[in-house]
């Protein structure tokens, strides 16, 4: 069993920068994929960006691409989201997750965290 513990989330202005972390109970933190999603009130959770187990590669939803980075840190066991020009529709519970076997935009992913707040106002 993988814990995933985020924080980072809070109230920002719009055009304003917040930082998520995650941090992962794995024992071998780099054989899994890790991702970030979204869910706004009212809305299906949804994808915004993945990392690959080495960190070697990312990608991103449209939406965020430009003002967000994924990266991670294997020898913390942490992964980040920096958000940068945060707009009013980012507003969401945040969520960190993971899979050994799986590195893409779907609810795929084996294990979840318990999400952290991001309110974005306008």
């Amino acid at each position: 069993q993988v814990q995933l513990v985020e924080s980072g989330g809070g109230l920002v202005q719009t055009g304003g920068s917040l930082s998520l972390s995650c941090v992962s109970s794995a024992h071998t933190f780099d054989n899994y994929a890790m991702a970030w999603f979204r869910q706004a009130p009212g809305k299906e959770r949804e994808f915004v960006a993945a990392v690959a187990w080495s960190g070697s590669s990312a990608y991103y939803t449209d939406s965020v691409k430009g003002r967000f980075t994924i990266s991670r840190d294997n020898a913390e066991n942490t992964v980040y989201l920096q958000m940068d020009t945060l707009k009013p529709e980012d507003t969401a519970v945040y969520y960190c997750a993971a899979d050994p076997n799986y590195y893409g935009p779907r609810l795929e992913y084996k294990y979840w965290g318990q999400g952290t707040q991001v309110t974005v106002s306008s």
